[in-house]
Parts: C-alpha cells; sequence; structure tokens
C-alpha cells in the first residue's frame, strides 16, 4: 500500500505470545457489551497494603493513619489495611487502629496473608479486638508462577489453599469475612479457578448474610481489557452459590488500560473493585481509583465518594506517599481544566459564559465542572504562545473586567503572540494588562474641552484645534481634520470595569487615519474622558505606524 510507509521494526516481538496462546478464554456469548455503569461498585483502596509495598519509603504509623483517616473521610467502607505478617510496621499500624478506636462502626479493615499457617496466625493476631475484618487469603494459581516460583502441581496448590482456608476458618470470630484471591488469575487455567474457588465457597459456608469474597486480579495485564471482561463474565455465570458470593477484581496497569478493564470488569458482573488512589502500586501501578469513580460522576452516576476537595485529597496522598501526581493525571491534575490552546480556550470561554446554573453541564473541553472538585475558574485558561483571542480576551475580562470588541480581541492575541513566541514562558493575567496598557492605553497628554452650544451641536477644543460636530467624538475627529490628521471612526464600544459609580470605564476605538488602521483604548472614571483618550491613542498608534513604515522605506532607498 502506497500509502502505508511503515517498516519491519528491529523488536524481537517473536519472543512473545499472544494471551490466547497463553490461557483459555471460553466465553463464546459475551452479555456484557449490552450492559450499562449505572451504580458504584463496592469501592476497596488497598494503599495501605498493595500501594505501600511499592513504596521506595514504605510509609510508617504516622502517614498510615494520615491515609487511612483520609479514605474514610472519603466515604470507603472497606479498606485494606496491611499486610500484618509481612513487617512489624505493618502489623502495629493493624494494632494501633485496633487500639485506638480509630475504625468508624461502618467501616470494615481488610488484612492481607500468604496461604501459611503461621502467617495466618500472625494476622488473626494483629486484628484481635476489631469487632468487624476481612482476612484476604492469596496464593498464586498461574502455571508459570506454580512451575517456576512455587514449584508446585495443580492438586499441590489446591491442598495448600485448603490447608489455609481451614485454619483461617479455625481462627475466625463472629465479625470475621473471608476473601481469596487467585493471584494472576488472568493466566489461570478456568477451570481450575473455578475449582478452587468453589471449594472455599463451600468450605467458608458462603450465605447471603455472609458472603465469601472472590477476588480476581489481572496481576500482570496480558491483553486488552475486553478479554478481561470475558474472563469475568465466565466466572460470574459459572461460580456456585453465586448468590452468597461478592465478585471483585483487581486490575493492574501493565498494559495502560487497568482503568478500561476495571468498568468492563464491572458490565461482565464485578460487584466491588480493589485499587489505589492516583493509580499507585507495583510496576505502572493498581487501578486507579480516583479515575473510574469520577468516570462514573461524569456519566451522571453517584460514585459514593467524596471528591469535593480533590487538591486536599491529592496533597494528602502525595505526601503519604512521597510520590508526586501527574499534573495531566485525570480530575485531579494540577493542568487537567487548564486549556493553552487558542480554539480550546474560545470554546470554553464561550461555554462557560453560555451554561446556566441549573441546567445540565455542557462547556466544551471540560468533562466537569472543574467547581464540582473544589477547583476554581482561575486556571481554567492559560495563555502561551500557541494560545488564541478566546483565552486572551477571557482572562483580560476575568481578571480586569474587559469586553474586548472581537477585531480587538483578534489584534491584541497576535500581539501577545508575539510577545510570548520563542519565550518558554506563559503570560500571566497581569502580563496581559500591562502588555494592553502599553500598547493602547497610551493616548498623548493634551489639555482639551468639550461644551454643546446648541442642541445637537457638540464644540470640542484642545492644543491641536477647535471641532464642531453632532457629539463630542464627532466634534474631536472635526478638530483633528482641521490639523491635518484625517481620521474615521470605524468603530466604537465603551463599558464599566466594575460595578458602582466610581467604577473606571474603559473605551476602544478603531480608527482609519489616512488610509492606516488602528485601535486605541482610553480608561477612565469618566465615559468622555476614556472615549477621547481611545481615539486619540488610535491616532498616536497609526502615526507611529506610518513614521516606522517610512523610516524603514528610507533605509531601503539607502541601502540601494
Amino acid at each position: 500500500m502506497t500509502w502505508n510507509a511503515q517498516r519491519p521494526s528491529p523488536m524481537p516481538y517473536h519472543r512473545y505470545q499472544s494471551f490466547d496462546e497463553r490461557v483459555e478464554v471460553p466465553l463464546t456469548e459475551r452479555a456484557w457489551p449490552g450492559n450499562r455503569l449505572d451504580r458504584a461498585p463496592l469501592w476497596v483502596p488497598v494503599d495501605l497494603r498493595d500501594g505501600n509495598q511499592a513504596l521506595a519509603e514504605p510509609m510508617d504509623t504516622t502517614r498510615k493513619r494520615r491515609l487511612f483517616d483520609l479514605l474514610v473521610r472519603m466515604g470507603f467502607k472497606e479498606i485494606e489495611i496491611g499486610y500484618p505478617s509481612a513487617s512489624q510496621t505493618d502489623f502495629d499500624f493493624v494494632r494501633h487502629l485496633a487500639e485506638s478506636d480509630a475504625v468508624p462502626d461502618d467501616v470494615t479493615p481488610v488484612v492481607f496473608t500468604a496461604a501459611r499457617r503461621d502467617l495466618i496466625e500472625r494476622t488473626f493476631a494483629s486484628i484481635e479486638g476489631l469487632p468487624r475484618t476481612v482476612v484476604h487469603l492469596y496464593t498464586a494459581t498461574a502455571p508459570v508462577w506454580r512451575e517456576v516460583v512455587l514449584g508446585r502441581t495443580r492438586p499441590e496448590i489446591r491442598a495448600l489453599i485448603k490447608d489455609a482456608a481451614e485454619h483461617m476458618a479455625r481462627l475466625a470470630t463472629a465479625g470475621t469475612r473471608f476473601q481469596f484471591s487467585p493471584e494472576v488469575f488472568n493466566l489461570t487455567e478456568p477451570d481450575f479457578v473455578l475449582e478452587v474457588c468453589d471449594g472455599l465457597t463451600e468450605l467458608w459456608d458462603a450465605s447471603p448474610d455472609r458472603p465469601v469474597i472472590h477476588n480476581l486480579p489481572a496481576t500482570v495485564e496480558i491483553a486488552t481489557p475486553n478479554v478481561y471482561a470475558d474472563q469475568i463474565e465466565y466466572m460470574h455465570r459459572h461460580l456456585a452459590r453465586r448468590e452468597s458470593i461478592i465478585l471483585s477484581v483487581h486490575p493492574h496497569n501493565d498494559r495502560g488500560t487497568g482503568v478500561a478493564c476495571a468498568e468492563l470488569a464491572v458490565l461482565a458482573g464485578a460487584q466491588r473493585v480493589e485499587g489505589c488512589l492516583f493509580g499507585n502500586g507495583e510496576r505502572t501501578g493498581n487501578v486507579d481509583l480516583v479515575t473510574l469513580a469520577m468516570n462514573l460522576y461524569a456519566q451522571g452516576v453517584d460514585p459514593m465518594l467524596d471528591f469535593s476537595d480533590i487538591d486536599a485529597i491529592r496533597e494528602t496522598v502525595e505526601a503519604c506517599n512521597r510520590l508526586p501526581v501527574h499534573p495531566r493525571h485525570p480530575y485531579a491534575g494540577e493542568l487537567v481544566y487548564t486549556a493553552f490552546s487558542g480554539t480550546h480556550q474560545d470554546a470554553i470561554s464561550k461555554g462557560l459564559a453560555h451554561q446556566k446554573p441549573d441546567e445540565p453541564w455542557r462547556v466544551p473541553y471540560l468533562p466537569i465542572d472543574p467547581a464540582d472538585v473544589g477547583r476554581g475558574y482561575e486556571a481554567v485558561i492559560r495563555v502561551n504562545s500557541q494560545s488564541g483571542k478566546g483565552g486572551v480576551a477571557h482572562l483580560l475580562h476575568t481578571h480586569y473586567g474587559l469586553d474586548l470588541p472581537v477585531r480587538l480581541r483578534a489584534e491584541f492575541a497576535a500581539v501577545v503572540q508575539a510577545a510570548t513566541d520563542g519565550s518558554g514562558h506563559e503570560a500571566t493575567p497581569r502580563d496581559l494588562w500591562e502588555l494592553f496598557e502599553a500598547t493602547y492605553l497610551d493616548a498623548p497628554a493634551m489639555a482639551w474641552s468639550t461644551f454643546e452650544a446648541a442642541p445637537g451641536e457638540h464644540h470640542f477644543s484642545c492644543e491641536l484645534g477647535e471641532g464642531v460636530g453632532n457629539g463630542p467624538l464627532s466634534a474631536l475627529v472635526d478638530a483633528l481634520r482641521g490639523a491635518g490628521i484625517d481620521v474615521d471612526i470605524l468603530h466604537f464600544a465603551e463599558h464599566a470595569t466594575a460595578a458602582g459609580p466610581d467604577s473606571p470605564a474603559i473605551a476602544y476605538a478603531e480608527c482609519r487615519v489616512a488610509g492606516t488602521t488602528c485601535w486605541g483604548a482610553g480608561q477612565d472614571t469618566s465615559v468622555l474622558t476614556a472615549s477621547v483618550r481611545a481615539v486619540l491613542s488610535a491616532v498616536a498608534r497609526a502615526r507611529r505606524g506610518r513614521a516606522a513604515a517610512a523610516t524603514v522605506a528610507s533605509a531601503a532607498t539607502a541601502g540601494a
């Protein structure tokens, strides 16, 4: 194909297998593509365990407690609080929560353990005194992990899990519920996962009042999100005693599609999603709960979590993880509600002006109202060399009360672009005002007066001469013409820049001066004074422009 110039790369792609060569996906009739996301799943943050183990500097009790309190305030009702058998720090934090009465009555802590009796006993020791807990058992089940890491067969892995589950049942109290994760579920044979999960459902005697959680992790992403959805739907259809099971998912982000995997998994029957705020976690991270929940919100679905101060959430997570949140992170990044592009700025500015408080949100380029997450509108539009007239006009209007005429917007945007192009810096609202002031509010100092001699006959007097007209500005133009300055006012506008009788007025005048068209502006508490200054500014700018052009032409003639 002549239009496609791509050529084979030197990458050794033949070393890797597609997902269907590594795992069977037996689902053939899909229901999930026709489903809709119309409610939030049960959210379970694993920041204090899975996220914490991925940090270069794991959290101490103080940082963990700060993050735990944030998760409670946001509205999470199940929170994985640690891996108490893995470290003394984790054990101590679980004990801290148990002994400090820090867990609200409607919040259930989750603790994580591998399938070893001594680790299970250590786990149960850590939760003593907590009235409600979920004990989360995990074991790797995928072939590569069985063969390379554990060195065990399928029957041996099944026996290992059964022994651990029985030990958990012996240690459990009335407030204990059980969770199981076949680690690397998405690379495990479907029949083996069903066999193990159904066995645990029966062993733990799951019921609707005391359901078992089967958590099916995409521990390492291997395929497009639709494949994970097929795997989840297959389990959703075939798990025994389905009404007594909470089907949970735990996607990672190795292919960069963790959010899509989670959303499609919920369409396919998952009721619960584990992840981290802002996607922290091993390698490329766990699925991002902030993005997932706010994606629902942007579709008109209650996320069942409070993001009304998203900057405070981000700052807390950054402090606890000691990792920055990317400025382009969906919904929470510093720049995600900011437009630099001229066309985007113009559309956003018009959309904000058109938006009514009681109507559905319909502002171009902004999927949600930034105010809903505690953001203001000051940073929605920022100006650099890529910006256009809409953004420049919006900032001058928002910060200084200027409502530039349409043609003046285009002209001043070119002035701004010339000033910012190549600078590598954006222009602040103050920069824009100073540039506007230097460009247009430069009428020559001149003593003048005006009066109405008779109805409809205005006189204007200044050091250049006198003029008469049917209004003050036409009298000014007549005076200028008498002084040999040929002026026509092509467009004129004025308005107050703020409320109140003492607020300054600003006037804009587009004038043709001896064939040269220029804009000028004037500002004063007197509308008339502002108007006169605007015309004089336009005249001065036009004459300077002609003088500069004449100098260039003279230099060119001399050079020739």
